[in-house]
């Protein structure tokens, strides 16, 4: 499925064609929000970058990270940023077997009361815009007030990004297949 709005594949802004570049090199293509959304508004370009830089240094571990990021994505049914979160799972060499079993985490083995606790939190903040003070209290017994601040960080974040491609049809690049197929390379190699 296309994008509502085609993407540009030649920007004007030299900062804009720069990014492209260093996208071919880390992910083997342009990242189609890239492709749709900033070079339309270059203006965006710095504040997805802080924000992005930003995730990066919240202290959870980079697994939960991406499961909380995962699961707000797949229940807004966001393709682009499920393929980004699988495409990093393979990249960071992450368990695939517990990501594809996200949509199950209340109930398997694969996941500690820990993960789920923010996954229900996660779930419930992304369904109704808020949370019951059960789910709270649950969540607050496995994580520090700094942790609760950081997944609730993550989860808005997530929804966020989930709101500008999803009315704008941008769907899936490919890129967990992509990595898949870099890394059986460097294996091979």
């Amino acid at each position: 499925m296309a994008p509502r709005l085609q993407p540009i594949e030649k920007p004007d802004e030299p900062e804009i064609q720069s990014t492209y570049q260093m996208m071919r090199q880390k992910f083997g293509t342009v990242l189609t929000p890239l492709k749709v959304v900033t070079a339309r508004m270059p203006e965006s370009l710095g504040v997805n970058r802080e924000l992005q830089k930003f995730r990066e240094e919240i202290q959870l571990d980079s697994e939960l990270k991406l499961m909380v990021g995962m699961l707000t994505s797949e229940i807004n049914g966001c393709g682009f940023c499920v393929d980004l979160a699988q495409s990093e799972t393979v990249r960071k060499n992450l368990r695939m077997e517990k990501f594809n079993a996200l949509a199950e985490y209340q109930t398997s083995p694969l996941f500690s009361d820990r993960e789920r606790a923010a996954l229900a939190y996660a779930e419930e903040t992304t369904r109704q815009k808020n949370v019951s003070d059960a789910t709270f209290e649950e969540l607050r017994t496995h994580f520090n007030e700094q942790e609760i601040v950081e997944i609730t960080w993550l989860n808005a974040f997530q929804n966020y990004t989930n709101l500008v491609n999803i009315p704008l049809k941008i769907e899936s690049d490919g890129l967990c297949a992509i990595t898949q197929s870099e890394t059986q390379l460097d294996h091979d190699e």
